[in-house]
């Protein structure tokens, strides 16, 4: 309950923050904490972030265990970029494991070094990977030239989008990678312990993130999820990880899964064992400052639902809210160089800080 009074009183904080900002908006909110409904189930222990070589840093190591000690259930992280080329050095919106690369000859080439690394710092802090499978390795792109961005504050967002957002060249070798990464985890964690996480392909292909068509994404997630499979038939996998407004690919990937031949096997349908989906708000700036727009964040979550409601075979499997921003991106906002507007993100990020991570 303390922390339920806690996500309560950080909610009014943001609300009075944002009433600040438009002072045409007005409501009342009364919360009676004498009054039991029932056991509230923690379903908020879900954390993410776009560069994962911060992981094992040490103010990434710090960060992670004052999170894990907030939370009464084991905390899911899920980080982007995680099969994606390059030697680990950090930097905004990009991260890299070089997980896979190839000799001369064409053969693949293994290396978990800096994913063990990653899932090292989790699992030590009672934590489980919501493992993205994705971005594409440099040597299986089709388009891998260029390959590492050079984004920052200022450039154009679109200049992210290079070499790892593309569909691999060859599909088997894609679903061998995947197989060989959850049996290395299998090896080194247990298989209790990797039953217990969750594995997802990609990241919003209805968006910028994904420079394939539909039907390639879904035979890119037929081939990661029998790859995963293969390895361990009791691992968990799901998708599609829509942006907010992605319902038409959201109900479209549904459907491949339940009723669509599988690229891999031949046969019907596709392993699906957790269906995930994005909510995003839709920020303006108003005289200097950022104002938020929960109205359409809440319109995404119920747009999905509906669609999610039309399948009685998915009555019983986890709905996974992989974002939910009422800010829409927050790295959208390194764009804006208002002091103004940058002073009250700090505003809002110093909240959340008092309230849930006093001792940073």
């Amino acid at each position: 309950m303390k922390t339920f009074k806690k996500v309560c009183l950080l909610l009014f904080s943001l609300t009075a923050f944002i009433h600040t900002a438009n002072a045409q908006s007005k409501a009342n909110i009364e919360v009676n904490f004498d009054k039991n409904i029932a056991l509230m189930k923690p379903i908020w222990a879900w954390f993410g972030y776009d560069e994962p070589n911060y992981t094992y840093m040490k103010d990434g190591q710090k960060l992670l265990t004052e999170i894990s000690k907030l939370s009464p259930v084991p905390v899911y992280v899920r980080a982007h970029n995680l099969l994606t080329s390059g030697d680990g050095t950090p930097a905004l919106k990009w991260g890299s494991t070089n997980a896979y690369t190839e000799d001369a000859k064409g053969n693949p080439v293994y290396n978990w070094k800096i994913v063990d690394q990653i899932f090292d710092t989790y699992v030590k802090r009672g934590m489980k990977p919501l493992a993205q499978i994705g971005f594409m390795p440099e040597a299986l792109s089709t388009k891998p030239f260029p390959y590492q961005h050079k984004w920052k504050p200022g450039v154009r967002y679109e200049e992210i989008l290079t070499g790892w957002a593309y569909p691999p060249k060859d599909y088997k070798k894609w679903g061998d990678l995947v197989y060989e990464w959850v049996k290395h985890s299998v090896a080194r964690y247990g298989k209790a312990e990797v039953e217990s996480w969750y594995w997802e392909v990609w990241n919003e292909p209805d968006g910028a993130y994904w420079k394939g068509t539909q039907a390639e994404f879904f035979k890119l997630y037929d081939y990661a999820a029998d790859g995963l499979k293969r390895a361990l038939p009791t691992a968990k996998i799901g998708g599609s990880n829509v942006t907010g407004g992605g319902t038409k690919y959201l109900d479209a990937f549904i459907k491949h899964c339940l009723s669509d031949t599988n690229y891999v096997t031949g046969k019907i349908g596709s392993p699906l064992d957790a269906v995930l989906f994005h909510a995003k708000g839709s920020p303006r700036v108003v005289n200097g400052t950022v104002v938020m727009n929960v109205r359409a964040q809440l319109r995404n979550i119920d747009g999905n639902y509906k669609i999610i409601s039309k399948y009685p075979q998915l009555k019983n499997i986890p709905v996974i809210i992989g974002e939910s921003d009422p800010e829409g991106c927050a790295a959208l906002w390194y764009e804006y160089q208002s002091g103004e507007c940058l002073s009250q993100w700090h505003h809002v990020f110093e909240l959340y800080r008092s309230l849930f991570c006093p001792a940073l």
